[in-house]
């Protein structure tokens, strides 16, 4: 078995965690914003298909989104692999994307449920929220790991494993 961090180095990962997670929705808020209003300004202005829609007000999130993680939630992850990072980004984020997209299509075109409203639950409710909870996941395993030496400074808060894996920011 693992070691047993003490109870303060418990609480001090779960604080960076809610941090994490309070930027990170910070962030995902204003993408939303972002997604909801291209979203719907390709269909009634644009008068395109709904799938195509929601892929297009995704992509614009998803660029919004990785600006704001860049520089604000992940800020003092690794900037010297930015292009590895930015390609892994861009590949999570298009499996997030069809994640929401596809219960988008599924309720359109599978169901039949074609109304704006079943089209915005079906994207922003359902789709939307399982393809957050997986971007959120990747994005902080994969994408925006911590510089090992900012593990150095903090050595002894972290287990041999987290030190092992130099960059994850693990609970």
């Amino acid at each position: 078995m693992g070691e047993h961090p003490k109870p303060a180095v418990r609480l001090k990962r779960l604080k960076r965690l809610l941090r994490e997670l309070a930027k990170f929705g910070t962030v995902g808020a204003f993408g939303f914003l972002v997604n909801v209003a291209v979203f719907n300004l390709c269909i009634h202005t644009f008068q395109l298909a709904p799938v195509r829609s929601g892929v297009i007000a995704t992509a614009v999130a998803v660029a919004t989104n990785y600006l704001g993680n860049r520089y604000w939630t992940y800020q003092h992850s690794d900037k010297r692999r930015i292009s590895k990072e930015a390609s892994l980004f861009l590949l999570f984020s298009a499996v997030g994307l069809v994640i929401e997209n596809g219960a988008l299509a599924i309720s359109h075109y599978g169901f039949g449920f074609t109304s704006p409203l079943a089209d915005n639950i079906a994207k922003y409710g359902i789709g939307l929220g399982l393809g957050t909870a997986f971007r959120f996941w990747s994005y902080r395993t994969w994408v925006f790991r911590r510089r090992a030496s900012a593990l150095g400074r903090g050595a002894d808060d972290l287990t041999a494993e987290e030190q092992r894996e130099h960059g994850r920011v693990l609970l």
